[in-house]
């Protein structure tokens, strides 16, 4: 009995042992293996170590330096890579599940071309590097790393954001390539879309100043721009926008055009306040003497602003009366106040014309008042030119004096060698044409004019002895007792048919002493025709009448042979 008792305790316990050493073999079959992510229940946490259980013999440990965003509590589920054993249990990474888990995102990312999260850690040559979770660093282009240009690469670091997957392999190696612009792009035309959706024009909205630009400033309206002109700052003159608002302010506007088509949003400050110009013709009239203050000066005139919003532009040409205007700012400056006078208008297109001339007295209309003809005035020589010289009579009022009107006997043949600018003269009004805004005055006419009295003095057919003042290639000029300077023309050089005209004319040179014949005189062009082949003939003449008239006296009788002796002789 006590055997049977026995040998039944034996093979009871034979059988626990079997069991036992069966649920250990599957135990043992069901442990993960190195290599596998494996999830655990964080038993302890020491200074060195988060301590899981993930169902081994022992606990697995994790370095406490691989929990980046913070140490788990005690009960808290992690995920861990088991990467083999030692004596003291198994071995985990929490960091390689990390970025075996993050890889997978980011090829499924990848493949279906959505963004995945990452962290800009590190500035490159052309760009920068991006943490996405694996142990490879992405690159990230600078021309693809915002919306706008950047313009200060380090304000980007550490900046968490969403990327898209341009690329990811290179060579069959991991070697990926994102870009954050193209992801900022869609939220920003989410965004914008959502805006066209729901505003109108006439609606306010809140912005922020964001930039400048010569023509205006762009607003920030909450991830998209809108564009507040300079012309929309104000009804009245803007010169530069941030004298309206400051870069950072955060402003309410009207928003006056949308254009979903051209993604285009046009915001005012001005619309906030009433135009000006519907009481326009309320204030202002044609002709009327307005005072106002000029704002621009531009080549061809300037602008001068009536009141806060009512711009007009004066002309070039309608500066002055008498004065020509080059440039603008020879008569006014900006900020100075002004009179003008209002010459037309269009509401419609809001511009005014404006002359400063008008809004004065014309001097034109009185000139021929002040100046009368023979009136004898002084004046300042101003101006030479090639014909004649400018001078200053009076404030903007010049006359001009042609090269033939300085002297009544010398050819002028150019003023500048007779006058010289700043030079005080007297002349006389000879022209005042106050339609054609032209006088005209003559340094001569203060004198009697000598060849009036030199054509009493000698009539055609007188000699007179003068002197060779010039030497040319169609005759010689010759001046007489009283300055009147003559020609004696080739042909009327010599009566010798065999000598040429070159030869004759070598016998004289300047300052020689010649009489001549009076051939012409013509007053009214200033004009006398000298001969000497006239004069010798004169002179033959008049010796045969003398012999002639002193062989009557002899005895009465006179041949034609005395006569060629007399010319011979």
């Amino acid at each position: 009995m006590e055997e049977m008792e026995v040998e039944k305790e034996v093979a009871q316990n034979s059988k626990g042992d079997f069991q036992a050493q069966l649920e250990e073999s599957l135990k043992e079959f069901n442990a993960p293996q190195a290599g596998q992510l494996v999830e655990g229940v964080v038993i302890q946490v020491t200074n060195d170590f988060v301590y899981v259980d993930i169902g081994d013999k022992s606990e697995g440990l994790i370095p406490v330096s691989e929990f980046a965003e913070g140490l788990p509590k005690e009960g808290d589920t992690v995920q861990a890579l088991l990467t083999g054993h030692n004596p003291n249990g198994p071995v985990l990474s929490k960091k390689k599940a990390d970025s075996k888990r993050y890889l997978k995102e980011v090829q499924q990312a990848w493949k279906d071309k959505t963004p995945i999260d990452g962290v800009i850690s590190k500035i490159v040559k052309s760009g920068y590097e991006v943490n996405l979770g694996i142990d490879k660093a992405a690159f990230l282009p600078i021309s693809q790393a915002d919306a706008d240009k950047v313009e200060k690469p380090e304000s980007l670091l550490g900046l968490k954001s969403k990327f898209y997957i341009e690329r990811l392999y290179s060579d069959n190696k991991l070697n990926p390539v994102v870009n954050r612009r193209k992801y900022l792009e869609e939220q920003i035309d989410s965004k914008r879309n959502e805006f066209f959706a729901s505003t109108q024009i006439g609606d306010t909205v809140k912005g922020t100043v964001k930039s400048f630009t010569s023509f205006g400033a762009f607003i920030d309206l909450g991830g998209f721009d809108g564009l507040l002109h300079i012309n929309d700052m104000s009804w009245g003159h803007v010169a530069r926008p941030k004298d309206f608002v400051k870069k950072g302010q955060e402003i309410e506007l009207k928003v006056i055009r949308l254009d979903p088509a051209e993604k285009r949003i046009n915001l005012s400050l001005k619309h906030f306040a009433e135009d000006p110009w519907i009481h326009f013709e309320e204030k202002y009239h044609l002709n009327d003497i307005v005072k106002g203050k000029v704002t621009k000066l531009t080549e061809f005139g300037a602008f001068v602003e009536l009141e806060e919003g009512i711009e007009g532009l004066v002309h070039i040409s309608e500066f002055s009366w008498t004065k020509k205007v080059n440039k603008p700012g020879d008569m006014v400056s900006v900020g100075q106040e002004v009179e003008a006078m209002i010459l037309g208008y269009d509401i419609q297109e809001g511009r005014v014309s404006l002359g400063f001339k008008q809004a004065t007295e014309n001097p034109w209309d009185t000139i021929t008042e002040k100046y009368p003809l023979g009136t004898k005035v002084k004046g300042k020589v101003v101006k030479t030119t090639n014909i004649g010289a400018f001078i200053a009579l009076d404030d903007g009022i010049d006359a001009f004096l042609h090269a033939d009107d300085i002297s009544w006997t010398k050819k002028i043949k150019h003023p500048g060698s007779e006058l010289t600018v700043g030079q005080e003269i007297e002349a006389v009004v000879i022209e005042c044409d106050a339609e054609a805004h032209k006088i005209k005055v003559g340094i001569k006419q203060l004198t009697d004019n000598p060849w009036k009295a030199f054509a009493e003095e000698y009539k055609p057919g007188s000699t007179l002895e003068g002197e060779v003042t010039s030497i040319t290639d169609f005759g010689l000029f010759v001046k007489a007792p009283n300055g009147i300077e003559g020609l004696v023309n080739k042909a009327n050089l010599t009566d010798e048919k065999d000598v040429t005209f070159e030869d004759a004319i070598a016998k004289y040179k300047v300052g020689d002493k010649v009489n001549v014949y009076v051939v012409d005189v013509k007053v009214d062009r200033e004009q006398v025709g000298f001969s000497i082949r006239e004069f010798k003939r004169k002179q033959q003449r008049d010796e045969i009448s003398q012999y002639m008239d002193s062989s009557d006296d002899d005895n009465g009788s006179y041949t034609l042979g005395d006569a060629f002796k007399a010319q011979k002789n």
